[in-house]
């Protein structure tokens, strides 16, 4: 099972709040563990201005003003962006997810944005969710997950409260129709 580009959408019942109706957008994934980005979890705390201001990047009047999202509990300190495939930031700097997504982890691609050059569609976030080997599959074999394919209008648009209702509406289902119990046939 290969889920790298893939969405992750948290079932009710969980457990862990931390990711009580997420989404995560699956950067990598191989045998050695998952890593992936919660995309409808924006941040109040901080602004992408004030994010520009602390580490000093200079923002040009017409760069867009991107939301930061709350990636993951993993490195919160640390900055991810998930870009639309139209940047690409170097050969160590991008990883290149598939033809539509690009993920990059460093300053260049805020100072990219900042002066309004950066990719055509932008999600900021500050953290990541990882999984150990086996880890995911093991969730989502315990029914902690559903997977989908990205879309990346449902990624870069649209309000952040509505992306799980919109990501289970892909696979056809409607949320008052989940169960937290998993069963076997």
């Amino acid at each position: 099972m290969h889920l790298g580009g893939k969405l992750l959408i948290a079932m009710p019942g969980m457990g862990d709040p931390r990711f009580d109706k997420s989404v995560v957008f699956l950067c990598a994934h191989s045998d050695e563990g998952a890593m992936g980005l919660i995309v409808n979890k924006p941040m109040s705390q901080l602004s992408f201005a004030e994010l520009l201001e602390q580490l000093d990047i200079p923002r040009d009047p017409q760069a867009p003003d991107i939301r930061v999202h709350f990636g993951g509990p993993v490195e919160h300190g640390r900055g991810f962006v998930l870009h639309s495939g139209d940047y690409d930031g170097g050969s160590d700097a991008t990883l290149r997810v598939d033809s539509r997504f690009g993920m990059t982890a460093t300053l260049d691609v805020l100072q990219a944005i900042a002066s309004g050059k950066g990719p055509k569609s932008v999600l900021l976030a500050l953290g990541y969710a990882g999984w150990g080997p086996g880890q995911l599959e093991g969730e989502i074999g315990q029914n902690g997950w559903l997977t989908c394919d990205a879309d990346p209008d449902l990624i870069f648009t649209g309000a952040d409260a509505r992306k799980w209702e919109r990501a289970l509406g892909t696979l056809g289902i409607d949320p008052l129709m989940l169960s937290s119990a998993a069963g076997r046939a």
